[in-house]
């Protein structure tokens, strides 16, 4: 894929020349001010998070509950949260994602949910909670599911048809698929330059033997059957056999196109083994967690593939040894074996609200996915009244928009917003969607004022956001585990609330 078919996997490309641009002297003294940078706001970040715990000492405390757009708009999760996090993933996205993020939260929280709440008794049961899949929750779930599978499917469809078309005419210019053995590259007829000569030897001359991944992969395997199961239950051996069985098909489709387009598709072979496995297992048998189960052996395994063809790429044009990044990868994913369990562990203990929507980590897409799989089981069935119809209209409505911005002039299509960006705030909220919005317009006007040191510290400053606010979870986390709690609590009431807060109190 690399050296034969030259794929371009842009993301590998771009860390590439990021790379190598550190080693040019112009390059070192950028780099050095933007760690710097990164420094200063990381440390602001990590101060700010800290500040903010001394005033959450209860539910609904503290400065994430700020209701800066007022309280009717909080009501609907319309607010600035204060969050450094997403701000600087609202610095690091393109325009149009901040946008069409905005635009989905404003769509379903501004107008869709008020008006579905405002036909309950009708619609669903009025004695239903807010987040009962039955009511109000269901249309929230599962209406943003069916953008998402939209978006996804046509995608899907569209890298198929771009991965397979190109595959063909590789195919046909080379009258045979190529495969470069060890010695070097098969000759494509077209003049290769010095450098990509140098590039070559170098990245072939330390290859991974055959042996190694054939045996590898079945090792993986043999002990992914054996120990899954053990796990869960409900998980039989044949449906892990089956899933490493097509998942090297599925890996390589996805490897490749990612090389084209730069679009991994990993979470859609996952959703398709939610359904495929979950259907299969049925609901007397575990289908959920079967599902799920599956879904994560197919989603690892795809989109590893793709991610790893990208580092290649990047170790390829920075003449890096494709043996010694392998073996990082190996390294790295036993240590993630250890840390990653290690550090659910502690969220899981630390924050008893964990998962749950509208608290400070409510997990989206485990709730998307473990709604997909009871979806897959139970069917339709399970919906509340009109929801089926309303998910048929989203998931017209998303391949119909992706459709529109692939036909139209690119000038006009930047301006469409994307179906999978406007499906994330329908379950979650606006207040992220604030956020990243307030991050988009930072680097809008710094790019106005400054361009050239907009491009070159936007990404650092973003990153130090971000980078302190994480961290400063894991001090939060053994606070927690300690049982030291906040000493204030930060809250807001309305005017006619208060009075009678101080009147209780006065009495």
């Amino acid at each position: 894929m690399i050296v034969d078919y030259k794929l371009t996997y842009p993301s590998g490309t771009a860390t590439a020349y990021l790379i190598n641009g550190f080693h040019t002297p112009e390059g070192a003294k950028l780099a050095k001010k933007q760690v710097r940078t990164l420094g200063k706001f990381f440390s602001f970040s990590f101060l700010w998070g800290f500040f903010q715990w001394f005033y959450t000492a209860g539910d609904g405390c503290g400065f994430q509950n700020f209701p800066t757009l007022g309280l009717q708009a909080y009501k609907s999760r319309f607010y600035f949260d204060f969050s450094p996090t997403y701000v600087g993933v609202g610095m690091i996205c393109p325009h149009i994602v901040n946008v069409s993020v905005l635009l989905g939260g404003i769509l379903s929280w501004g107008v869709m949910w008020p008006l579905i709440h405002n036909n309950r008794g009708s619609w669903y049961s009025a004695d239903l909670k807010d987040s009962s899949l039955h009511g109000l929750q269901g249309y929230r779930v599962f209406i943003s599911i069916a953008m998402i599978l939209g978006d996804g499917l046509y995608n899907f469809v569209k890298v198929l048809i771009r991965t397979s078309v190109a595959f063909a005419a590789m195919a046909k210019k080379n009258s045979t698929i190529p495969v470069s053995d060890v010695g070097g590259a098969k000759a494509t007829g077209e003049p290769v330059s010095f450098d990509e000569q140098r590039r070559t030897e170098q990245f072939m001359k330390d290859q991974i033997p055959k042996s190694v991944a054939y045996a590898g992969y079945a090792a993986v395997a043999a002990v992914s059957i054996a120990t899954l199961p053990q796990i869960f239950p409900d998980l039989k051996w044949y449906y892990i056999l089956v899933a490493y069985v097509f998942a090297p098909v599925l890996a390589f489709c996805n490897a490749y196109g990612t090389g084209l387009t730069d679009w991994s598709l990993a979470s859609t072979y996952g959703k398709l083994a939610i359904f495929i496995f979950g259907a299969w297992a049925g609901a007397p048998h575990g289908g959920v967690l079967v599902g799920l189960a599956a879904c994560g052996v197919m989603m690892s395994i795809v989109s590893t593939a793709a991610d790893l063809m990208q580092d290649f790429k990047t170790g390829y044009l920075t003449l890096a040894s494709p043996r010694s990044m392998f073996i990082s990868q190996i390294i790295g994913t036993g240590m993630g074996c250890v840390i990653a369990p290690c550090v659910f562990w502690l969220f899981y203990k630390a924050f008893e609200d964990i998962g749950i929507s509208g608290s400070e980590y409510p997990a989206p897409y485990a709730i998307v996915y473990r709604n997909m799989a009871i979806l897959g089981v139970d069917g339709f069935s399970s919906l509340p009244k009109h929801c089926l119809t309303l998910c048929y209209v989203f998931f017209a409505g998303a391949i119909l928009i992706n459709l529109v911005r692939d036909l139209v002039p690119a000038k006009v299509a930047k301006f469409i917003p994307l179906p999978m960006a406007m499906a994330i705030p329908f379950y979650i909220g606006s207040y992220f969607a604030i956020d990243m919005f307030v991050g988009t317009v930072i680097v809008f006007v710094w790019g106005i004022m400054n361009k050239a040191k907009a491009d070159a510290f936007a990404p650092a400053v973003a990153s130090g956001l971000i980078c302190g606010d994480g961290i400063w979870t894991l001090p939060q986390s053994i606070l927690a585990l300690a049982k030291v709690k906040p000493p204030i609590c930060m809250k807001f009431l309305s005017r006619p609330v208060n009075a009678n807060v101080d009147a209780y109190l006065g009495n």
